[in-house]
Parts: structure tokens; sequence; C-alpha cells
């Protein structure tokens, strides 16, 4: 019976909310469409107005500060990777390496200890100040509800008054409700009425608060990471004073065989070998003696090769007793290896040109020598050649000299000379590491 009672009661509480419901939608749309009047309170509405915006800001507020936080510890890791790189390359012979290991745990700490107080100094503030708005909204909003019971209850109480045929029954009942809505709203009201303002003024003096918190810690932070940082320059003054004279410069060192137009940089195929070297290391031992015959360096394709000094004796170089060549100088020193430069001279269907360096009128004006492609190369532009390996190309001067990049050339293929005799249509550059100088 009693499990009975109480599903009795539980039914009863929720027809008469729907009746409230019913109620309520039926006293607004009056309210909309002019036939019923609505209480209004200005001096509230500015609060709400207030409270929205309020709580507009604090939100906003603790979103930044969320993310304030965040750069914080993301900050913290970089310079606690930074730190660890530093005691990793920090030797052990090294003056200083446990004052520098020292400033690096306490470096870790001070960012430790700075976001831990951000948390508890700012954001757990931000936390609370804002966990009194979602109280605060629902009773505002059940303050409106209660007015518009208000409002139904007063017009009803109205209509029955007004009516042609009264029952004063239902005139007293409906005034009863009347008291019994008013009374509630009453009560809310005026809470709300004292609440809000306060609320308002608050704002004030929290925001002072958070952010001289905010700028308190980090003023010491940065106070207390300075004074780090001037410890860790000291330690690192007297480990550069110590071995200074180690230190160095490096200096970007030019690829021969690396060619350079504009940002491309061909290279051969993994495994296979560049262009011939033309300085090589021949470590053989001089031979007792005096100097031996090494090669020389033409000063241009178009001239003939003339006497030229190379710093230590060698053995010639397989191949390099050719026309044009002349003795080098006798060797500094026995013990040290001689550099053979060797050279390529320009040639004319097979026959190496002579002294006066004339060119055959059947090859391009200019011509200088002949390479072959030892790799296939695909052009990447129009201005380009494209080689197939053991294709021989015709070397002949760029037209200006200051287009020439570092190691590229420019050439005809000798199948497309012989066959259109026109520069302008076959002529291109090409990478000088895929190719290789044949007699």
């Amino acid at each position: 019976m009693a499990e009975m009672g109480s599903k009795g009661v539980t039914a009863g509480k929720i027809a008469s909310n729907v009746q409230k419901k019913l109620t309520r939608a039926q006293e607004k749309v009056l309210q909309k469409l002019g036939k019923a009047d609505e209480t209004k309170d200005e001096q509230f509405e500015q609060c709400v107005q207030n409270f929205s915006k309020q709580l507009t800001e604090g939100t906003w507020l603790q979103k930044d500060l969320w993310t304030y936080l965040a750069s914080v510890k993301a900050m913290h890791e970089a310079s606690k990777k930074l730190n660890e790189c530093l005691q990793e390359v920090y030797e052990p012979d090294w003056p200083g390496r446990d004052e520098a290991n020292k400033i690096v745990e306490n470096n870790d700490l001070l960012w430790m200890d700075y976001h831990q107080k951000l948390v508890d100094q700012a954001l757990l503030t931000m936390d609370t100040y804002l966990g009194q708005f979602p109280d605060i909204k629902s009773r505002i909003a059940k303050r409106g509800r209660k007015l518009v019971d208000y409002d139904s209850a007063r017009h009803h109480y109205e209509s029955l008054q007004t009516a042609k045929k009264k029952d004063e029954a239902k005139i007293a009942k409906a005034e009863e409700e009347l008291i019994k809505a008013q009374k509630v709203f009453e009560e809310m009201n005026v809470d709300l009425q004292e609440e809000l303002p306060s609320l308002w003024n608050s704002r004030v003096g929290f925001y002072v608060n958070t952010f001289q918190s905010i700028a308190g810690l980090e003023e010491n932070f940065h106070k207390e990471m300075s004074k780090l940082n001037q410890n860790l320059n000291d330690v690192l003054v007297s480990l550069e004073k110590q071995h200074g004279s180690n230190t160095f410069t490096v200096k970007a060192q030019p690829s021969e065989n690396a060619p350079a137009k504009g940002n491309k940089s061909p290279s051969p195929p993994d495994g296979s070998p560049a262009a011939t070297l033309e300085i090589r290391v021949n470590h053989e031992p001089e031979p007792a003696g005096g100097a031996t015959p090494g090669a020389a360096l033409p000063k241009s394709p178009s001239q003939p090769a003339e006497a030229s000094e190379v710093a230590g004796g060698a053995q010639p170089a397989a191949g390099a007793q050719e026309p044009g060549e002349t003795a080098a100088s006798e060797a500094a020193s026995s013990s040290l290896p001689a550099v053979v430069v060797e050279t390529f001279p320009a040639t004319v269907n097979g026959t190496v040109e002579g002294g006066s360096g004339a060119g055959r009128l059947d090859l391009p004006p200019g011509f200088m020598f002949k390479v072959q492609a030892q790799h296939d190369y695909t052009a990447t532009d129009t201005d380009e050649l494209q080689l197939k390996a053991g294709d021989v190309v015709l070397v002949i001067p760029f037209q200006n000299p200051e287009e020439q990049d570092e190691g590229w050339l420019m050439g005809v293929k000798e199948s497309d000379w012989n066959q259109h005799k026109e520069l302008e249509k076959c002529r291109g550059v090409f990478p000088e590491n895929f190719t290789e100088r044949v007699p």
C-alpha cells in the first residue's frame, strides 16, 4: 500500500509539473501577442546582462590561462632537453662539469616550481571564481519561471474578478495561489538583487589579484633564471679560457665535382664513379736521381700548352706522355707524395691539336675538347642536354662566361652536330660529373 501511495504522489507531481509548463507556455504566448502584460524590472535585467558578460570574460580568461600554462610546460620540456644535451656533450675532464650539472638540475627545479605555483595561485583561484556562476545562472533561470507563474496567477485572479458571473470560491482560491506565487518569486528576486551587483563588483578585485600573482611569479622566475644563466655563462667562460686554443671555425668546402646550376645539384647514380679526377696523389716513392717529367696545364683550350711547374716529383701518369707536356720541377722532398695533374688536350678526329691551336672547320666554333657520358642524364630544363651513357659531346665555351655555373659545361652532342651543323638548335648545358674526357 505504501508503495502504491508513493507512486501516486510521484504521478501527481509529474501531472502538476506538466500543468505548470502548459500554463507558462500559454502565458508567454499571450505576453508576446500583447494580450497580457509582463512584469518588467529593468534594473534586474541590467544585472543579468552584466552577469552574462562577466561569465563570458571569466571563461575566456580561464581558457587563455590554460594556454599559458601549456606553453610554460612546453618551454620547460624544451629547456630540459637542451640542458640534457649540454650534460651529454660536457666532457668529464672539462673544468666546471659538476657546476654545470648542478645548474642544469636547478634549472629544471625552477621550471617545475614556476608551473606549480601558477596552478596553485592562478588556475585554482580561477576555477573557484567561475565555480559560483553555474548556481547563480540556474537561479536566474528559475526566477524567470517563477515570474511567469506570478504573472499567470495575477492574470487569472484579475480575470475572475472582472467576470460577469463571479465565483467567490474560485476567486478566493486564485487569490491564494497569487499570494503564494508572489511570495516565492519575491524571495528569489530579493536574493538575486543583492548577489548579482556584488558579484559584478568583485570582478575588479579578482582580476587584480590574479594578474598580480602571475606577474609576481613571472618576475621571480626570471630573476632566478637570470642567476642560473649567469652562473652557466661563467662556467663556459672558464672552459673557453682553458681550452680556447682548440677552437676552430668550420668553413664550407666547395666540391669540385658537384655542379651548381641554380638550385639543382645532379649527381651520378650511387656506386658510380664521378667525372675523372684531374688531381690525384701518387704515393709511390720517387726514384733517386732528380726530377721526373710531369703533366702540364694549357693556358686555354685554344692555345698551345706551356711549361708549368708541379710541386713534388712523381712518376708520370699512365698515358700522360702526350705532346704539349713539359718536364716538372725537381721534387722538394723525396718523402712527400707527389701531385700529378693530368690534362686532356683537345683532339680533332683523333689528332691532338698542335702549337697553332687552329680548329678544324668541321667542328663547332670554339671547340675545346670531347667528353663521353658515363651515365644517363635526364634534362630538367629546356637549355639542358639529354644524355645517354656513351654519348659523345663536343664541348664549346659559353657565349657569356658569367652565365657558366660551377660544375656545368656547354656543348653539342657529336651526332647532332654531324647531322645539323647548327649550334642554336643543338647546344645545351650538362653536368660535368656525368661525363669523362676522351682523347
